[in-house]
């Protein structure tokens, strides 16, 4: 239940920065959206694939092929988040240390294709995978070739972005305290406190993953000590929560971001409203009519002010009876 939760909370994020993108046409909304997108299939391929489908619709032991197809989908899904991320903390690091090179160079066009090539190259990155080795089955001891993978693994998805994160966050924080020194209050971009809050929260939550990868790897394997069976669990499931914990820090950030939030639940209500509530319609003649006798506080505002049109139109008619000649009133009166 939780899982669906993450997943309904992901694609309200989704629809959400869609319309931030789509409005505002800024970079950093494309990456953050390109961000939410790998996070739903890294759910969907973890949660349905590795889980729902063997163990609650099939019921028995998926083929090695499908298993294996879905690790490449997997690892992927995991590429392409950490390395959106790294797009959005180089996108950030050049438009607060080299402002003028960022609005030229900076444009949707370019951030749709910067995320199209991080999206190919996840794809690419995870096809090897498809060779990773069940730690929960296989008995035998590890081999140079899941050594290699492992290694890979965390190298791709760990210490390179995080090396990348290190590096871009100390820059954009010196940045931002040399313009402390010269403003009683320097502020802090939304944008940058995302990124300073999705970068950190994905060193976090990572960090128990790859230890105990490689805690595995070379010291105590799975299949013979459930002690490193159940740290692998936990720290699987504190991975998984770097794609569920985003929308909270949107939330917490961006009064913008709230109030798109807030604009897609009303669209989502306005239809199962209106089909539920009392129809009226406007006459010429005689004003407003309403199909019930049902009261809403909001229809009664709307039918006020409709109301109001209606009689400044008829004022405004019978002032210019009034001012004309008797002809024109005539004509007026056809």
């Amino acid at each position: 239940m939780r899982l669906a939760g993450d997943e309904t909370v992901n694609l309200l994020t989704t629809v959400a920065l869609a319309r931030l993108a789509t409005r505002t046409r800024k970079p950093s909304y494309y990456y953050l959206l390109a961000l939410t997108a790998s996070d739903i299939v890294t759910q969907v391929v973890i949660v349905f694939v590795g889980f729902l489908l063997q163990g609650a619709v099939l019921a028995r032991e998926v083929p090695q092929a499908v298993v294996r197809t879905a690790n490449i989908l997997e690892f992927a899904a995991n590429h392409a988040s950490v390395w959106i991320a790294v797009l959005l903390t180089v996108d950030r690091y050049s438009a607060l240390c080299h402002p003028l090179r960022h609005r030229a160079t900076s444009s949707p066009g370019r951030a749709q294709r910067a995320v199209a090539a991080v999206l190919g190259a996840a794809l690419l990155t995870g096809i090897p995978f498809y060779w990773w080795l069940d730690v929960w089955r296989d008995a035998d001891p590890p081999s140079t070739l899941d050594e290699v993978l492992k290694w890979a693994h965390c190298l791709i998805v760990y210490f390179v972005p995080c090396g990348v994160f290190l590096v871009a966050n100390l820059a954009i924080v010196r940045r931002l305290q040399r313009r402390g020194q010269s403003r009683p209050r320097p502020q802090v971009g939304k944008s940058t406190a995302i990124l300073l809050g999705v970068t950190t929260l994905f060193a976090l939550l990572w960090a128990p993953r790859t230890f105990v990868m490689l805690y595995h790897l070379y010291v105590a394997p799975v299949y013979h000590d459930w002690r490193v069976h159940l740290a692998l669990d936990v720290a699987n499931m504190v991975a998984m929560l770097n794609t569920a914990v985003n929308f909270g820090l949107y939330c917490f950030v961006s009064k913008t971001f709230r109030a798109t939030v807030r604009g897609v639940f009303q669209d989502a209500h306005l239809p199962c409203t209106l089909g539920s509530r009392s129809i009226f319609t406007v006459c010429p003649g005689d004003g407003i009519q309403r199909s019930d006798k049902e009261s809403e506080p909001w229809m009664v505002d709307v039918e006020t002010q409709l109301r109001r049109i209606v009689m400044r139109k008829d004022t405004r008619k019978a002032k210019q009876k009034n001012r004309l000649p008797g002809s024109l009133v005539s004509r007026l009166d056809e």
